[in-house]
């Protein structure tokens, strides 16, 4: 025989799980609006916009491309060595 606190015990263990249940479909409910309602581009415009970008922006990467530049210009080149101190 089950006694009445422990069937209060379990119906409010099942109340509690209901809410969560409850809470995280509402949680679900909200990113899945908040999705929907985030901007969209087409795939052939972000495509153009990818290739635009390719082309009117220098790669110092790609020397082929773009040719030669100066260390000074080259974000990727090393550093120059000048130092503030010399040890002979």
């Amino acid at each position: 025989m089950v006694s009445a606190g422990s069937a209060g015990a379990v119906r409010d263990k099942k109340q509690a799980m209901g809410e969560l249940k409850l809470k995280r479909l509402n949680d679900l409910n909200g990113r899945l609006k908040e999705d929907l309602n985030r901007s969209r581009v087409r795939t052939s415009e972000a495509c153009e916009s990818i290739a635009q970008y390719a082309t009117n922006t220098k790669d110092f990467m790609v020397p082929t491309q773009w040719g030669t530049i100066d260390k000074n210009d080259d974000p990727y080149s090393p550093p120059s060595e000048s130092g503030c101190c010399i040890i002979l």
